[in-house]
């Protein structure tokens, strides 16, 4: 009796009873997602690998953009009085409650601005925290 030719040819046939064998498809995203470690994220912080240094630079710039955006805020607010008082010198020269308006706005009125100011940053910041920390738990796909 003669052997085939190509020892894979007969690999597909079937011989009496037995069935073929199935074939088996593995798909490559499928393994790398079983692979992947659940907390990822939180080795990458720990770590300080590449990604955890990006993710914590993310979070410093998100802080740093907040800062500077309430900082104008504030210059512009109390920077922009005594501009607006030697363009109008009539408003630098009103009177309430026997005081000139400049000394209410900037010696009083000032520092409820500037709590309100920093109510405002603290709540933002601690959502730009908040927004981290979701992002760092959240599971892999």
């Amino acid at each position: 009796m003669a052997a085939p030719a190509d020892p894979t040819a007969s690999a597909g046939r079937t011989t009496g009873a037995s069935t073929p064998r199935q074939r088996t498809r593995l798909v490559l995203a499928e393994v790398t997602r079983q692979r992947r470690d659940p907390d990822r994220t939180r080795t990458e912080l720990a770590e300080q690998t590449r990604v955890g240094e990006a993710l914590v630079r993310g979070l410093v710039r998100a802080q740093l953009a907040l800062a500077l955006r309430l900082s104008l805020v504030v210059a512009i607010g109390l920077g922009g009085l005594p501009l607006l008082f030697a363009v109008a010198p009539a408003v630098g020269a009103a009177k309430i409650f026997g005081i000139n308006l400049p000394w209410l706005l900037l010696g009083v009125a000032a520092f409820p601005f500037l709590v309100g100011v920093g109510w405002i940053f603290v709540r933002l910041a601690e959502r730009n925290e908040q927004d981290f920390t979701a992002l760092v738990r959240r599971p892999e796909r």
